[in-house]
């Protein structure tokens, strides 16, 4: 159902411009995952754990510029927030590209984190804005396929560019991006928050909105199996590197079988869009958590019986991750953001940082038990799943009990 319709860009644009908005996070992320031994090699004196911090702190500066960019957005409108960011995030890049020593890169990735913040979180206002139900899941779905292309071929992209330029040139790649995402909204996309239904920034307001959203139990439990979900993403992307290079020496076939990996799981974000509007939102988060269950289950068993064929068994499982994540994330936030409507820059921010700062800090110790084999990220994404799956019944019996009042 749409509440809104914008005047001057088509449903299909606005898929794709929201897709890249969205895009900006996993850009900056999965770019440098090829990087980081570079990385390692010439700002850390090769200690591999130091150079992850490049990730680490860009998704610190996320998470809190997160809370902040959609109260923001709410206050002044959806535009002026994602020009505020992409500026910040430009500027660091820019840093990050010209610093020659550790610790000012990674403050810039922080920054960059804080800027890229204001995208990613305003643009999911933006599709509240204007689409609500069931309706708003399916273009999530959507989004979230568009989403999960770049993940295909970022690691890709920043080989080939180091290959000319050395890590550095993906910071211009990252300056590049972002100008073409930002003009394209600036040239074509309306403003979607008019002046009457904005809220002053008064942090009274900001608190009232928080504590109705966690008050609300299908809001609550949503971010809350969200964060988990977003958790077993992080500690998949902490590990994966080392898992291809160490375990199964791919080191340098991983861009490509990632690549392989994030484009196949794109159908799942397409099969989801598909179908989310006849089988429900709740239901299909439940299906793939349950299915995950038992896969990665059966992974843990497999990478402790060290079986002929073992890297192929991983990467299936792997690809089982990443749809998991794209059958569940898109409508985890629709589920959330659907009661919110009148706070949508808010619930966005609340929902994204929340998510992101406590999946961080989930994720975070998950690397400290890497062992040189995956069963770390299996018993990780075994545990994040259930209790998800767990939560998911919990709030399937919420919805029943409501429904009979």
């Amino acid at each position: 159902m749409t509440t809104q319709e914008s005047p001057t860009i088509g449903r299909v644009e606005f898929i794709a411009l929201m897709g890249m908005m969205f895009a900006t996070i996993a850009f900056s992320i999965d770019a440098m995952l090829p990087a980081l031994p570079q990385i390692a090699d010439d700002l850390t004196g090769g200690d591999a754990a130091q150079a992850a911090l490049i990730l680490t702190v860009f998704l610190m500066g996320m998470g809190l510029g997160t809370f902040f960019t959609g109260p923001l957005s709410d206050a002044l409108g959806r535009k002026p927030v994602v020009y505020a960011g992409a500026a910040l995030y430009i500027v660091s890049a820019a840093v990050g590209w010209y610093e020659d020593s550790f610790v000012p890169v990674l403050i810039a990735r922080f920054f960059q984190g804080l800027g890229a913040a204001g995208p990613r979180v305003v643009a999911l206002a933006i599709i509240r804005d204007l689409y609500e139900g069931r309706g708003m899941a399916r273009i999530m779905s959507i989004v979230m396929m568009i989403f999960t292309l770049v993940p295909a071929f970022a690691p890709a992209i920043g080989a080939v560019i180091m290959g000319f330029t050395g890590w550095r040139g993906i910071f211009g790649a990252f300056v590049v991006f972002s100008v073409v995402s930002v003009g394209w909204l600036g040239l074509r996309l309306p403003e979607t928050l008019p002046r009457e239904a904005r809220r002053p920034l008064r942090l009274h307001l900001m608190r009232d909105a928080v504590i109705e959203m966690f008050r609300h139990p299908t809001v609550r439990l949503s971010i809350i199996v969200q964060t988990l979900i977003v958790a077993m993403l992080f500690s998949t992307l902490m590990l994966i590197q080392p898992i291809y290079a160490d375990v199964y020496g791919r080191g340098d076939s991983f861009p490509f079988w990632f690549g392989l990996v994030a484009l196949v799981s794109g159908l799942a974000s397409l099969t989801n869009a598909l179908v989310v509007v006849r089988l429900g939102m709740r239901r299909l988060v439940t299906w793939a958590l349950a299915t995950q269950v038992v896969l990665a289950g059966a992974m843990l068993v497999l990478t402790t019986a060290h079986l002929p064929g073992e890297f192929y068994l991983f990467l299936l499982w792997q690809l089982s991750l990443f749809c998991t994540a794209s059958f569940a994330i898109g409508n985890l936030n629709a589920i959330a953001m659907d009661p919110m409507g009148h706070i949508a820059g808010m619930a966005a921010s609340v929902i994204g940082a929340f998510s992101t700062l406590a999946a961080a800090a989930i994720a975070s110790p998950v690397a400290l038990f890497y062992d040189g084999t995956a069963q770390p990220l299996a018993i990780a994404a075994l545990l994040f799943v259930a209790v998800g799956f767990v939560l998911m019944l919990w709030m399937g019996r919420i919805e029943r009990v409501q429904a009979r009042v």
